[in-house]
């Protein structure tokens, strides 16, 4: 019986990676089996009541905080909201890999624009002034500073504009952060780490589709 029950899973597993195959890139059919193995386990840890709909907030901010080492509030967040596609609360199983896609393997212009959704945070498709403060703000509060920290950030906010501000209209556009990040692919984090290191990255692969296909 308990056979019949694992081979129907493996099914719909299967099921399931082929169709998501069709709109997802980056992983092969048996990599996203894994995902979608993975994510129905996150579905069904702790103690709180698990919602059908998928990973709420705080279990995907647990995710990001154990295993790719994010430790900012806000930046987190932002996160959940860029692979939360359809604004429902909840991660699904097509978001989760869809998002793993351009945040474990996404190309330059697949993460640039992921940055750029996080970064744009009243979704008006420019990063303000006061989008920059406030995200600047929060990530270099936790250096302990003599000087006043807003001054700091604000000369902060005009070296960014003045660098990446190519339309010279006081706020960054797609265009303007797009051209920067291409010039110089470091800026592509400017304002909070919101992609995993290689580091996190190759440790998640390993545990993920090596060790689980070895099992």
């Amino acid at each position: 019986m308990s056979q019949h029950v694992s081979s129907m899973n493996k099914k719909n597993l299967q099921k399931q990676a082929e169709a998501l195959s069709k709109v997802v890139k980056h992983f092969s059919r048996t990599e996203m089996e894994s995902l979608i193995q993975l994510f129905q386990a996150f579905m069904v840890q702790g103690t709180e009541r698990t919602s059908r709909n998928g990973l709420d907030r705080n279990k995907f901010r647990n995710i990001l905080h154990n295993t790719f080492g994010m430790t900012d509030d806000m930046i987190m967040d932002r996160v959940f909201r860029a692979f939360d596609k359809d604004n429902d609360s909840y991660i699904s199983v097509t978001e989760w890999v869809q998002g793993l896609s351009i945040f474990l393997r996404g190309t330059l212009d697949e993460k640039i624009k992921y940055c750029f959704d996080v970064y744009d945070l009243n979704g008006d498709g420019y990063i303000s002034r006061e989008e920059m403060f406030h995200m600047l703000k929060n990530s270099l509060l936790k250096q302990p500073s003599e000087e006043d920290p807003d001054e700091g950030v604000k000369d902060l906010v005009e070296i960014t504009l003045k660098k990446m501000d190519y339309d010279h209209d006081g706020k960054l556009s797609y265009a303007d952060f797009e051209k920067a990040v291409q010039e110089e692919n470091l800026l592509i984090e400017a304002f909070g780490p919101c992609l995993p290191d290689m580091k996190s990255i190759l440790a998640f692969e390993r545990q993920v589709f090596v060790e689980v296909n070895e099992l």
